[in-house]
């Protein structure tokens, strides 16, 4: 894969704000998928459908702890860069 198709995927999945928030939230730490639709207020399908968006991307990973699923950010400067956009815009 073209380094510029990478990119234009990563913006891609970072291209609903559901997954902004995700981000946002996961930036403070590793959480498990029921404290980030608990966070968010929406309902978890919704969450994991974003989520998979995100891992598929390569933007977050996850481990398994018993029952729970747990996700993580792999890829920092998507962080870095989000908070520099809304900083713009703000």
């Amino acid at each position: 894969m073209k380094k510029e198709d990478r990119v234009a995927e990563l913006f891609k999945a970072l291209g609903h704000p559901t997954r902004v928030k995700i981000l946002e939230y996961l930036s403070e730490g590793e959480k498990c998928v029921k404290d980030i639709w608990q966070e968010l207020g929406i309902p978890q399908p919704t969450v994991s459908q974003h989520i998979n968006i995100l891992r598929e991307a390569g933007i977050i990973s996850f481990r398994k702890e018993g029952v729970k699923t747990c996700y993580r950010i792999e890829m920092p400067i998507v962080v870095k860069i989000m908070k520099l956009l809304k900083e713009e815009v703000e």
